[in-house]
């Protein structure tokens, strides 16, 4: 069905997604093969594969400034009138100067704040968390350096200098007015970095590690083994490039948080699905733990090859639309913000792609239905429990449209554009829609 109403322009071009992903295999590339570069150059070092977890902290900086380049020099996004930025203007540094270190203020108190939060919470001292504070420890000093010419430059060239931090600044300081509305929005964005930040973080080694060490010649013949290395792979696209987006929030990329989501329950459905919270309350791991004796399908498939290639070739799928639609998003991927509207990529097809792909991925992979102790118990469990996981991520999906039908109108032309021509969205609003109960029309007055 065409309404007759076009598709509105993605605020993220197709072209800073690619160039990072390009950029990103790239750097995997000369990871992998770092023993032969150095035997060619003589370099000094050990002469094997990078897949320390410093070369993957490494590849944040190779994506993001091959993203950064592509925004700047090709999709010119500097020059929008979105980023809050008149460069034909430069004030006098007097002019700004008093403004500038109220921002500072503000910056350099919020960033002490989340450093208490860490202290506070113990998760982020045990386990994988502990690399993810080495990073931010050793970036802390350099981060409050560089803020400095960089707050006092751009104060310079903004429409509006007093923005969010300020206003939290003058907070602190308690000389100017201060819009309350406006500190909201800064702690809500500051909160979503401090939080996915250091879980992105956390989560980079690993996959890192496994793709760049894996033997793809040994396991060419064995679906299995090919298709969980190239899921590892996927999902390490999406990880690298999912937390360049928490880095490069930059005004100048067009890429800055506009706001977080305002929604109490927009936090709850997010948060649900991440640590400290996913691991369940008084300590029990397995609150909505579905995987209670489920082999998953290497297990089930076994001894049926062609079976197990066509198996894993729908998992490798799914995590490529998964992927997908983070690198889609370029250097703006982030949770509970909103920084500009995405109307390309998988989201021609559906609103929500990634939550769409990754919980058929769940029920393909685990299988929950099936177990090894063939107890009718564990069956039923296993898939209420992964229903109710779908069910989050569906009342999730609910809460950010909510957020972003309230910041942008095109972002509500869009979600109107998908619910009239995407096939995927339209066909789950007619399901819907036949699902619930019709309202009974009021009868005439006899």
């Amino acid at each position: 069905m065409n309404s007759g109403i076009s598709r509105p322009t993605s605020d993220v071009s197709a072209g800073v997604g690619l160039t990072g992903l390009a950029a990103l295999l790239g750097w995997l590339l000369l990871c992998r093969k770092w023993a032969a570069v150095a035997d060619a150059l003589a370099l000094p070092g050990p002469h094997a594969p990078m897949s320390g977890p410093y070369a993957a902290v490494a590849t944040l900086f190779v994506t993001g400034l091959a993203m950064s380049l592509w925004s700047l020099l090709v999709d010119k996004v500097h020059r929008r009138p979105s980023t809050g930025i008149d460069w034909r203007r430069a004030r006098r540094l007097a002019e700004t100067t008093e403004i500038s270190i109220t921002k500072l203020a503000g910056l350099w108190a919020t960033w002490a704040l989340i450093a208490g939060y860490y202290c506070i919470g113990r998760w982020y001292w045990d386990g994988q968390y502990l690399f993810a504070m080495e990073v931010i420890g050793a970036a802390a000093l350099p981060l409050m350096v560089l803020s400095v010419p960089y707050v006092f430059w751009l104060d310079r060239h903004l429409l509006e200098p007093r923005d969010a931090a300020w206003h939290f600044g003058a907070l602190l300081i308690g000389r100017e007015a201060w819009d309350g509305e406006q500190v909201k929005r800064h702690g809500r964005a500051w909160a979503i970095k401090a939080f996915f930040g250091a879980f992105m973080i956390s989560i980079l080694p690993g996959g890192f590690a496994q793709v760049v060490t894996a033997d793809f010649g040994v396991m060419a013949g064995d679906p299995v083994a090919l298709g969980s290395t190239l899921i590892a792979l996927l999902f390490l696209i999406d990880v690298q490039i999912g937390t360049v987006g928490y880095i490069f929030t930059f005004r100048p990329l067009d890429a800055h948080i506009r706001s977080g989501n305002p929604l109490l329950a927009g936090w709850v459905a997010a948060l649900m699905c991440y640590p400290p919270f996913v691991w369940g309350t008084m300590g029990r791991a397995d609150v909505l733990g579905y995987e209670v004796n489920t082999p998953g399908w290497a297990f089930w498939l076994q001894g049926h090859t062609l079976l197990l290639w066509l198996w894993a070739g729908l998992l490798v799928t799914l995590t490529a639309i998964y992927a997908w639609a983070t690198f889609a998003f370029g250097l703006r991927f982030s949770n509970l913000t909103y920084r500009g509207v995405l109307t390309n990529g998988p989201y021609r097809f559906t609103r929500h792609p990634a939550y769409l792909s990754k919980n058929l991925f769940w029920w393909c992979s685990t299988l929950p239905f099936l177990v090894t102790s063939h107890a009718l118990t564990d069956m039923v469990r296993n898939t209420v429990l992964l229903g109710v996981v779908s069910g989050i991520y569906y009342w999730r999906a609910r809460t950010e449209e909510a957020h972003l039908l309230a910041e942008d109108a095109k972002y509500r032309a869009y979600h109107a554009w998908m619910a009239e021509n995407a096939l995927i969205t339209r066909t789950l609003a007619k399901l819907g829609d036949r699902l619930r109960p019709s309202a009974r029309e009021p009868q005439a007055a006899e």
